[in-house]
């Protein structure tokens, strides 16, 4: 999870870290792949809950709120604001983008001056898990 903070995570990317902490949860209980047992029966084996990807949020939720409230290159790279010619071709997702999908908001600018106020900030981390304050 070093570095998770940056990355860009897309449905595809999302679906092979949901598959790979299911694949460490049957390596730990040693459960062969011939065996037919679902994720739900591995989890409740494990007494446990798919948690990497909260996991991961949390900390890119962080990270970005971190960025936001400093002025410098980092927060021009990540707000598209840096000058010079577009590459051709469709638009790479953002990780902005990913990120105000989950946390419910409408768009990239509500979320962004959302960060400027610390508890706000964290408020809305802690709702988006689900947790509350």
């Amino acid at each position: 999870m070093y570095g998770c903070e940056a990355w860009t995570i897309t449905k595809a990317i999302q679906k092979k870290i949901e598959a790979a902490e299911m694949w460490f949860f049957r390596r730990m209980l040693r459960v062969p792949w011939t065996a037919r047992k679902t994720n739900e029966e591995v989890l409740k084996e494990t007494e446990s809950t798919r948690s990497l990807m909260s996991r991961i949020r949390r900390h890119q939720a962080k990270f970005v709120g971190h960025i936001m409230r400093r002025e410098g290159l980092e927060n021009l790279v990540t707000t598209g604001r840096m000058e010079g010619k577009k590459s051709r071709g469709r638009q790479r997702e953002k990780m902005l983008d990913g990120m105000t999908s989950w946390m419910g908001t409408k768009r990239v600018t509500d979320a962004l001056s959302e960060s400027w106020d610390r508890e706000s900030w964290k408020d809305m981390i802690a709702n988006t898990k689900g947790q509350g304050t």
